[in-house]
């Protein structure tokens, strides 16, 4: 037993704990979680705990549904909302077949080989997400349908005696104490909307952060009688909620992103790694960008990228180069603006290192920077300046990533097949649907 393990079981027996949650996540980002009384953990370090795979989206066929759930003993944490007397804690998990060997569906485990792949090309994925949501006053609709957010504040508003301040700040307090570095929290641009910002962090230990967050916030919420949502797009003349997230990689202690006296201090790799992004965009927007729901963000104005670009401090690109500070050039990074707060982060990390790595491996071309406001280009501007659109809609992303050779070797056949079965499904149920804005604007004239 390593010492990791003898710590877990020790601060179970010394802090009383009464309930040991296993974390993980099925092929759609959705946490799963099932408790074992405090005597079963050791058995679960030595064997895994079996359970039926079959039951849980994407992780295994019917006829080879025995599945394990090994405990991650680093990622142990009392939870603290659980309250001082018979306490929980929990731990992720990676899922292993009956043969102890990775399951190829685990997300954790899609985002451990890329990280694989990255460390035998000699480098270390850093990642700092800043995650938007909404507070509502409920999950309930207001009278005209519509959510109710808890305040009508804007960027960076200070709203005195306003709910979101109390919120953020027990929220952040909270998070902190399961470990969990926060950098900024502040009122975002839509009216109950508000932004917090994660130290970086190796990209699992983020992934495992992000999952974290999400539960955190809900809870809060709860308690104090709130609604939190990550949903990309609930209001229609609002922003969406973006989850634009900050990559570097490191050769050693040293950024490989970072080229003293070159155009922008961005080294070849740093270039190489933007122009894989950009190239392979369009096929992992599915991943990126996974509910019929996140396209109304996209396409839906409030400052969210839809077009093939990058530029230096420009928040119109997919890809900004943030401003470089002058003696800092290890801080030099790049960010992505596309993903949003709804996106399974263990496989939304993974194809976007996949596919930066991919850039670096093939040595790609970086297309010139984009100086312009694109939003405000026509699109024969667009067009002649090499701005794609990235899919307009789920059913064009579910297109564009069948159509790809990349995706399945980051994913992996089996993921990537449930992976689009799923989003096949939800594009179905949709389309079916007859929508309150077809009834408003047909129904009394046709």
């Amino acid at each position: 037993m390593d010492r990791q393990q003898e710590f877990v079981l020790r601060t179970i027996e010394e802090r009383d704990v009464r309930f040991v949650r296993l974390w993980f996540t099925d092929v759609v980002g959705s946490l799963k979680s099932v408790a074992l009384a405090p005597a079963e953990v050791e058995g679960a370090f030595e064997e895994g705990l079996g359970f039926d795979g079959s039951a849980i989206e994407g992780l295994a066929r019917v006829f080879e549904s025995d599945m394990l759930a090994q405990p991650d003993p680093s990622t142990f944490q009392i939870l603290p909302w659980r309250g001082e007397t018979e306490q929980t804690s929990r731990m992720y998990c990676d899922i292993l077949t009956p043969d102890g060997e990775p399951s190829a569906a685990d997300p954790r485990n899609v985002l451990k080989r890329t990280l694989a792949k990255a460390a035998d090309m000699g480098f270390t994925c850093y990642t700092h997400p800043e995650i938007e949501f909404y507070l509502l006053k409920s999950q309930e609709p207001g009278p005209d349908g519509s959510p109710v957010p808890v305040d009508e504040g804007g960027y960076f508003d200070h709203v005195p005696g306003g709910v979101a301040q109390d919120f953020r700040r027990t929220a952040v307090t909270m998070l902190e104490s399961v470990g969990i570095s926060v950098e900024f929290s502040h009122h975002e641009a839509g009216p109950g909307q508000n932004e917090i910002d994660l130290r970086y962090a190796d990209a699992l230990q983020t992934a495992d952060n992000i999952m974290t967050f999400r539960t955190v916030i809900k809870e809060v919420a709860l308690q104090q009688g709130t609604y939190a949502t990550f949903m990309p797009k609930p209001f229609t003349a609002h922003p969406g909620s973006g989850m634009h997230t900050h990559f570097s990689l490191f050769e050693g202690d040293t950024n490989a992103f970072y080229e003293a006296g070159a155009e922008f201090q961005l080294s070849k790799t740093a270039k190489q790694f933007i122009a894989g992004i950009l190239k392979h965009a369009p096929e992992f927007t599915a991943v990126t960008n996974q509910f019929v729901n996140s396209y109304k963000r996209l396409w839906g104005g409030g400052e969210a990228p839809s077009y093939l670009s990058w530029g230096h401090n420009n928040r119109s690109a997919l890809v900004r180069v943030p401003l470089y500070k002058p003696g800092k050039g290890q801080s030099a990074r790049i960010e992505y603006r596309g993903i949003d707060s709804a996106a399974n982060p263990y496989l939304a990390y993974a194809v976007l290192l996949g596919a930066g790595l991919k850039g670096i491996e093939e040595g790609y071309d970086i297309p010139a920077a984009a100086e312009d406001d694109i939003w405000s280009l026509s699109s024969a501007e667009r067009r002649a300046m090499g701005h794609d659109p990235l899919p307009a809609s789920l059913h064009d992303a579910i297109r564009t990533m069948e159509d790809s050779e990349l995706m399945p070797q980051i994913l992996g056949e089996q993921v990537f097949e449930y992976f689009l079965r799923n989003k096949r499904a939800e594009w179905q149920d949709y389309r079916l649907q007859v929508t309150p804005y077809e009834l408003q604007r047909n129904l009394g004239i046709l």
